[in-house]
């Protein structure tokens, strides 16, 4: 079993150099960058990886390309500001000595928030279970605009490791609201509005709502004390932002 570790990235100077340490144990580390205006690349370079420059094309196509330019059938994929905790690494190290007939296709990963100073426990911020050890002979990346993921084979076996993935997540408030207000809100609502999904006002007022509730209450945000609230509250921003954006295509459509 060799595997190849994936990263994509743009304008990670900040991080890459951590991705790329975290992700040493890979018989091969692939960066594909952006387009990057700072030192990413050479950053990157330095830790040994191969850097390939690439347009954006969108989260999937940009993934799925790093797991078709990799040398090995087995990928890794990393985001820049993600980490391997030491456990996880143990886990896959564990696998290099199993058989190819004890290996399963897939394997899903656990992945860990650091948001306001500490690990995030609720909120639907954990375990938040990624698939992102996987046979790329079995599996491709599928995802519209957000929330890409890889999508196995109907058959394939899928398995989860212990340990978990680091995710070091907003690096303050100001970056979190910004993040939803130009990223995560308008490409929600475009993949709704793209599946036939339509919203009303009533959706509108009660989406924020219905957000903080389920994030603070029934998902236990309110077990990380400020971090959840804040969480919850962002929450109800992106769902009230998201209709809000989607009305706007339905009216806009109708003209």
């Amino acid at each position: 079993m060799k595997i190849t570790a994936t990263i994509i990235t743009f304008n990670e100077a900040d991080h890459i150099r951590a991705a790329c340490e975290s992700v040493s144990w890979a018989n091969e580390i692939v960066v594909v960058d952006s387009e990057s205006t700072d030192a990413t690349r050479e950053i990157a370079a330095e830790c040994g990886a191969r850097v390939i420059n690439r347009a954006w094309p969108g989260f999937t196509k940009q993934k799925q390309f790093a797991a078709e330019a990799a040398q090995h059938e087995w990928i890794f994929s990393l985001d820049a500001d993600e980490r391997v905790s030491d456990e996880l690494r143990h886990s896959i190290e564990d696998l290099l000595y199993t058989t190819e007939a004890q290996l399963a296709d897939g394997y899903r990963i656990a992945r860990r928030a650091f948001y306001m100073g500490r690990w995030i426990r609720g909120g639907g911020w954990y375990p938040d279970y990624q698939l992102r050890l996987y046979n790329r002979s079995r599996g491709r990346w599928h995802g519209a605009y957000i929330h890409e993921s890889v999508q196995m084979d109907a058959d394939a076996r899928i398995e989860t490791l212990t340990g978990d993935i680091l995710h070091y997540t907003s690096p303050d408030a100001a970056y979190h609201h910004r993040m939803i207000g130009e990223r995560y809100a308008p490409l929600a609502a475009r993949q709704m509005f793209e599946r036939g999904r339509r919203t009303s006002p009533l959706r509108i007022a009660t989406a924020a709502p219905a957000a903080f509730i389920r994030s603070y209450i029934l998902k236990g945000g309110f077990r990380d004390g400020l971090a959840g609230y804040t969480i919850a509250r962002f929450a109800a921003h992106h769902a009230f932002l998201k209709h809000l954006m989607l009305w706007e295509m339905q009216k806009n459509s109708d003209k």
